[in-house]
């Protein structure tokens, strides 16, 4: 009789059992809650018994009033006395007063008719004959609105703040870029300044300089230099290995590397920085008039005063224009570069440029024998009595009394009631060691523990600055414009992803609304909804939709096509597409369109403070207008922590990425 032969048993090799440990390396989320869940369960409770578990605590709480107090006073008595201020501040003051002063007198003694050419023949050699006929219709365009005098402040202003901005982030990007030290020295500062809303600037300048356009140029360098310096450290440090190793074989110094081949070859990111530090700086330009900067943001802000929107939209049309024309150039400069020239031989290189610069002064010349200087007053086109018109007519019909819906003062009653009390009362209510919980988890499942850390201490010292509550609020605030902007802009974006039509008909409308200044968001929906907190949310949706929409629907459509072949072959529906194959593959896009979303919500929300928003806003609006450095400078280190954690529990670490592909 044959006995069976026994089976001989292999031992499991690490990570195939199916046992806890084995299903915790597979859901690596699951095994940080766990540990999440442990240290909680041995820590909430020493936390609860000594604290307490309502709001934040007072014994964990520092006053910084005193301090900083003492500081305001300080500056406030030395500041036309003290030799910092007299020899160092006060010539930074002169300098800018008299670069924006000249440009001034450049600008209007080349006329209208000269700075359109000039903006013109900049446009065409840069991007061609199309971008030359937009920018002198936008240039004219000013004019007809009865703008062209602010344009030209604000363009002056401008110039400068650019010009200082690019030198300032270029001198920080080449040391980031040539200096890993350097780069993780400031990658932190960056950060910070990058989620501080433009409105916390404006306070310590003030205090410093002053009301007026020394103040507003220099908060708007601050506000706009990070972007250049962060492009320059990644174009720099992104330089080919290849290109760099054959260069340092033929025996070329640092300096010569440098000018040869690292800027070179991170030429599209310089104009990238560029692009991007224009468009802070002319979003900057508009808030920094609250400060006395005057031009198209002073316009602005006094039809705000005064909910005249004709007046804001007759003062926000040559920004929305002056942002296009500036946007393009610079875009269309990057795309050219490393292309063949096109046009006429004749017209290439420096005898291009000549021609226009002789066209500029030939157009200038015969505009001071005409008396040209400033557009005349005879060919404007006053647009705010009918705008105000429509405007009355919108909220006679659409303020209340709609059928059903009842209109939008009903529409702003019940979002505050039913989605923004609620979510604040229940942010204000939970405990405070629940909420670190909470954010602890969400930042360690996205990225590491690192990054954990760093929420919860941001979260951590907004108790410790004894703001906790107004924090609250505004979180609930951004909250509640997050989901709103989301679903809006993903469903846009699914929609635009798959018609090539609705994303050529939705490019001009998101270009306007994504130039537009922060503060015209809120002319309108104060008009149409009233003042407090649910217009403030109205603005951020409105603001930060444009970006969502961008972000989702370039994710979308750059899925792999092979994918969704695949999925087609495979019978799939187009509902089983996008769920399936392109949502997952787009993950990345649609986390930065978040990531997005939260950062540029958070800005409106802040400005938000101007319409009856309050919390950290309101603080940040008081202490400008009391010169209270106290409340603001707290409220606005607030606003940064809370923009930091935000950030962080949006954003996947690179790590996280690739463990993810």
């Amino acid at each position: 009789m044959a006995t069976a032969q026994a089976t001989p048993v292999r031992p499991a090799r690490p990570g195939t059992g199916r046992g806890p440990l084995a299903a915790l390396r597979e859901r690596p989320a699951a095994g940080k809650l766990l540990l999440l869940a442990l240290a909680a369960v041995l820590l909430v409770p020493l936390a609860h018994s000594r604290w307490g578990g309502g709001i934040w605590p007072g014994a964990l709480t520092a006053d910084l009033s005193g301090p900083l107090g003492s500081v305001t006073d300080w500056i406030v008595s030395n500041r036309d006395s003290h030799p910092l201020f007299l020899y160092f501040f006060g010539h930074i003051s002169n300098a800018v007063v008299l670069s924006v002063r000249g440009v001034y007198l450049v600008l209007l003694a080349l006329g209208w008719a000269g700075v359109t050419v000039l903006a013109a023949a900049v446009a065409w050699r840069v991007a061609g004959i199309r971008l030359a006929l937009t920018a002198a219709a936008s240039f004219l365009a000013c004019g007809l609105l009865g703008m062209w005098v602010p344009t030209m402040q604000t363009l002056a202003l401008m110039v400068v703040a650019v010009l200082a901005s690019v030198v300032l982030g270029l001198l920080l990007g080449l040391a980031a870029g040539l200096s890993d030290r350097v780069f993780r020295i400031l990658r932190p500062v960056l950060d910070t300044m990058q989620v501080l809303p433009a409105f916390a600037y404006l306070l310590p300048v003030v205090l410093v300089f002053g009301i007026g356009v020394p103040g507003a140029v220099l908060a708007t360098v601050v506000y706009a230099a990070p972007p250049m310096a962060r492009l320059t450290a990644l174009g720099l440090r992104g330089a080919d290995g290849g290109v760099m190793e054959a260069v340092t074989s033929l025996g070329a110094t640092g300096r010569q590397r440098l000018l040869t081949a690292r800027l070179p070859l991170a030429r599209k990111e310089l104009l990238l920085g560029l692009n991007q530090t224009i468009m802070m700086a002319l979003s900057m330009a508009v808030i920094a008039s609250v400060i006395g900067a005057g031009g198209l943001g002073d316009r602005v802000y006094q039809a705000l005063s005064a909910v005249d929107v004709g007046a804001a939209l007759a003062a926000g049309i040559p920004i929305v224009l002056l942002a296009v024309v500036l946007d393009r150039t610079t875009e269309a400069a990057g795309r050219r570069i490393g292309t063949e020239p096109t046009g006429p031989a004749l017209l290439r290189g420096w005898r291009g440029w000549t021609l226009a610069a002789l066209v500029t002064a030939a157009v200038a010349f015969v505009g001071r024998l005409t008396d040209g200087r400033v557009w005349p007053d005879d060919l404007t086109v006053a647009i705010a009595g009918p705008v105000n018109t429509a405007k009355d007519w919108m909220v006679d019909h659409l303020y209340t009394g709609v059928p059903v819906v009842g209109g939008t003062a009903d529409l702003a009653s019940h979002f505050t009631s039913g989605v923004l009390n609620p979510l604040r009362s229940g942010l204000t209510g939970l405990p405070w060691w629940s909420v670190l919980l909470i954010v602890a988890a969400l930042a360690w499942t996205i990225g590491t523990w690192r990054t954990a850390a760093t929420a919860v201490l941001a979260m951590a010292a907004i108790g410790v600055l004894g703001v906790w509550e107004p924090s609250m609020d505004t979180l609930s605030q951004v909250i509640a414009a997050v989901a709103v902007t989301l679903v809006l802009g993903f469903s846009i974006a699914i929609g635009a992803a798959r018609s090539e039509r609705l994303e050529k008909l939705l490019r001009p409308v998101l270009d306007v609304f994504q130039t537009m200044p922060q503060f015209v968001y809120l002319i309108p929906v104060v008009a149409l909804f009233g003042v407090g907190r649910a217009p403030a949310a109205a603005a951020a949706v409105v603001y930060a939709l444009p970006a969502v929409v961008r972000i989702t629907t370039q994710g979308l459509r750059g899925v792999d096509p092979a994918a969704l072949e695949g999925a087609r072959s495979l019978g799939a529906t187009p509902g089983q597409q996008l769920r399936q194959v392109q949502i997952p593959l787009a993950r990345p896009s649609l986390l930065l369109a978040v990531n997005q979303a939260v950062v540029l919500v958070l800005a409106v929300v802040i400005i938000g403070g101007l319409v009856g928003s309050g919390a950290l806003g309101y603080d940040v609006v008081f202490g400008l207008a009391q010169g209270d450095l106290a409340t603001g400078l707290v409220a606005g280190a607030a606003i940064v922590c809370l923009g930091l954690m935000l950030d962080r529990v949006t954003q996947p670490t690179a790590r996280r990425q690739r463990q993810e592909s």
